[in-house]
């Protein structure tokens, strides 16, 4: 394609920034926040309020705690929260003290969080009291690396009368925090309240190239593998981002169901503190009721979300008949997103509000939007961001394909991350010879410039926005003695548009199938997945077979599989 003829189609004024902007860091970005907004509300959380200026006491003394526990610059601090108030702390604190951050899913199961900490040689955990009590006693004694574990809880930053009728009424999650043999145990109360550590930032020099993230991805294998992102690479998304959007420091008021862990809410977050921005925290996105009630209470000026919750919100009468005057934009990211439902979300907030991105987490997230002020092309991502390149090429031959042609999507920018964490061989294999990022999402550009995705090149399901590995979720279930052969495909979700259905096909151990029926097997499958595995990547459905398909070469033929 070569000439960037998609810059025709830029809103007014949009030209490539100076790369010197962004030779900084995000801590050092965000400082005039600080000064600049201090009694300003940061996060608003089921009813309680923190401001920048306690934003930046907890983070400072948070920083301390890591480094008085004898973390040092590069260590890696895992954090296992959903989005309360602690994980804010707990991310700003971790950059602050040189420490790289890595956000790891309260919904995983034990294995997952073993590997992933084992993987990043984490040194540092921040988890939930109930995830302490359920999972962390269990897998601490095979993380030999692991030298400090911090326990938070869902209410630790209600006032006491919440607290205490919340885990009454069981509607607060806990378990007991113990001491772990071998590793330093506290309270995150213990870590922000009091002077016990100290809260004024410490002194670390951190430089544009330092890791600030390693966020776990996937490959086509399923195996996770940790995207390094640098300060350089979160600085200069989060500048190139906000000079398209134009957005104002201090106006902004934002809600978002994204989680924290997951790239798309680590970003927006970024975006928030950086622009002095309010941010509603949603610890559990699918309780679509609290979420109507805070749009409602705090009348957000952007709504950020994954398809699958936009879906969920419009099936919500109460969403429908909320006041959308203030909302300026809404932002869907992660999955893709029927125009249909484009069309009905608009309806209901108002026309020309959605904007649809593009990104993944090895591109810190964003390498296309639609434009903010010009039009916005329902059903695409948008066009290639500013200081970025995109590229379209045959998969099969490397070469780029004609406009109008379908390809796989390739980005160039400085956005794009350092390198898979201890993959030397698959960092090569993702980012080619000239810095191109390959996404593995196959895409058309049209003659303006605006990409759609049309396929993943990926062997993966899209279940609400989070990524499923089909590899990942046969291993566990071929561990049951039941199961001969097993292959997981995904099939469109009909309640939830560019979300999937994870559905299992097997076929049964034949002696084992002797002694129990196929409906016992199944409950038998289901159970260990339950056990195994995120509740999102648990099958929906199990069909027994008496035959898989396979290719010639002996492969399971899951195109086949996909057309049952």
């Amino acid at each position: 394609m070569g000439e960037q003829f998609w810059r025709k189609s830029y809103d007014p004024g949009m030209e490539d920034l100076d790369p010197s902007v962004w030779e900084t860091n995000y801590v050092d970005a965000v400082k005039p926040v600080f000064e600049r907004f201090p009694n300003k509300t940061a996060f608003a959380y089921m009813g309680v309020e923190i401001t920048f200026a306690e934003l930046d006491l907890y983070s400072n003394r948070f920083a301390n705690m890591l480094l008085d526990s004898g973390l040092k610059k590069g260590d890696v601090v895992g954090i296992n929260l959903p989005n309360i108030p602690e994980y804010a702390v707990a991310w700003l604190g971790t950059l602050k003290a040189g420490c790289v951050v890595s956000g790891v899913s309260p919904l995983m199961a034990s294995d997952g969080m073993k590997y992933q900490l084992e993987n990043s040689n984490a040194k540092a955990l921040v988890t939930l009291d109930a995830i302490f009590a359920a999972r962390v006693t269990e897998i601490a004694p095979y993380l030999p690396d692991l030298k400090l574990v911090v326990a938070g809880s869902v209410g630790g930053f209600l006032p006491a009368v919440k607290r205490t009728l919340g885990k009454l009424l069981k509607k607060i999650p806990s378990g007991k925090v113990t001491q772990l043999p071998g590793k330093k145990v506290l309270k995150f109360s213990q870590v922000i309240q009091g002077e016990q550590f100290d809260s004024k930032q410490p002194a670390v020099d951190l430089s544009p190239d330092d890791i600030a993230y390693i966020q776990y991805t996937g490959g086509t294998t399923g195996l996770p593998k940790g995207a390094m992102l640098s300060h350089r690479n979160a600085v200069s998304d989060l500048l190139i981002t906000q000079k398209w959007l134009s957005w104002e420091q201090g106006k902004g008021l934002a809600l978002s169901g994204f989680p924290f862990f997951h790239i798309a809410g680590l970003f927006f977050c970024e975006n928030c503190v950086y622009l002095g921005w309010t941010q509603i925290l949603i610890p559990n996105p699918r309780d679509t009721k609290h979420i109507c009630k805070e749009i409602e209470k705090y009348k957000p000026t952007a709504l950020v979300n994954v398809p699958s919750l936009f879906q969920m919100l419009l099936a919500e009468p109460a969403f429908k008949a909320l006041d959308f005057s203030n909302l300026e934009v809404c932002i869907s990211a992660a999955a893709p997103f029927p125009e249909e439902s484009q069309k009905e979300l608009e309806a209901v907030v108002g026309r020309g509000k959605l904007l649809e991105v593009y990104g993944m987490t090895e591109t810190s997230p964003l390498s296309a939007m639609n434009p903010a002020k010009g039009r916005k092309k329902l059903g695409s991502v948008g066009l290639p961001l500013l200081n970025t390149e995109v590229r379209l090429v045959d998969t099969s031959t490397g070469e780029e394909v004609e406009q109008g042609q379908p390809g796989e999507i390739c980005v160039k920018g400085p956005q794009v991350m350092v390198g898979y964490y201890n993959k030397p061989e698959e960092t090569a294999k993702a980012i080619d010879s000239d810095g191109f990022m390959h996404t593995g999402d196959v895409g058309i550009m049209d003659e303006h410039g605006y990409i759609s995705i049309v396929d993943r090149t990926k062997d993966m399901l899209i279940v609400s926005g989070y990524k499923v590995f089909s590899v990942k979720v046969e291993e566990v279930l071929a561990t049951h003695p039941g199961v001969d052969m097993i292959a997981i495909t995904g099939k469109p979700n009909p309640e939830r548009p560019g979300s999937e259905l994870v559905r299992a096909y097997v076929t049964l151990n034949p002696d084992y199938a002797k002694t129990k029926n196929k409906e016992a097997i199944k409950k038998g499958i289901m159970d260990l997945a339950k056990d195994k595995l995120a509740p999102y990547e648990a099958p929906k459905e199990i069909i027994i077979m008496d035959e898989i398909p396979l290719t010639t070469v002996g492969k399971i033929d899951k195109k086949e599989l996909r057309k049952l």
